[in-house]
C-alpha cells in the first residue's frame, strides 16, 4: 500500500503515537534494521505541534493506514538538514522520483 502511494504520489492517513496524521510518503525502506517511512506531514496532529514538517516513522507503530485516493502531492520536496539530515538507509524499497 505504501509503495503504491509513493508511486502515485498519493496522500496517506494513519495514527502514530496516538495522533491521526495526514502525510506525503517520500521514502519507504529499512533503516537500522526497522521498516520505516519518511513522510512530510501536512495535516492532522502531532506532539510537537509543528506542521508541516518531516517525520521518520516506524511502520510497526502505525495503525489505521489508508491511502487518500485521488489526493495527490507534487512530488519531491527540499529536505531540511535540521529535521531530516542525511539518513542512511539499509535498503530503500520505494522513493519519490
Amino acid at each position: 500500500m505504501i509503495r503504491n502511494a509513493i508511486t502515485k504520489k498519493e496522500l496517506i492517513e494513519f495514527t502514530y503515537h496516538g495522533y491521526v496524521r495526514i502525510a506525503e510518503p517520500h521514502v519507504y525502506g529499512i533503516r537500522e534494521g526497522r521498516r520505516q517511512i519518511l513522510v512530510y506531514q501536512i495535516g492532522g496532529a502531532t506532539s510537537s505541534g509543528k506542521i508541516p514538517d518531516w517525520r521518520l516513522m516506524n511502520l510497526d507503530e502505525i495503525s489505521g493506514l489508508r491511502v487518500l485516493g485521488g489526493q495527490t502531492y507534487p512530488g519531491l520536496r527540499e529536505k531540511s538538514q535540521s529535521s531530516v539530515g542525511d539518513l542512511d538507509w539499509d535498503t530503500i524499497i520505494a522513493s519519490v522520483k
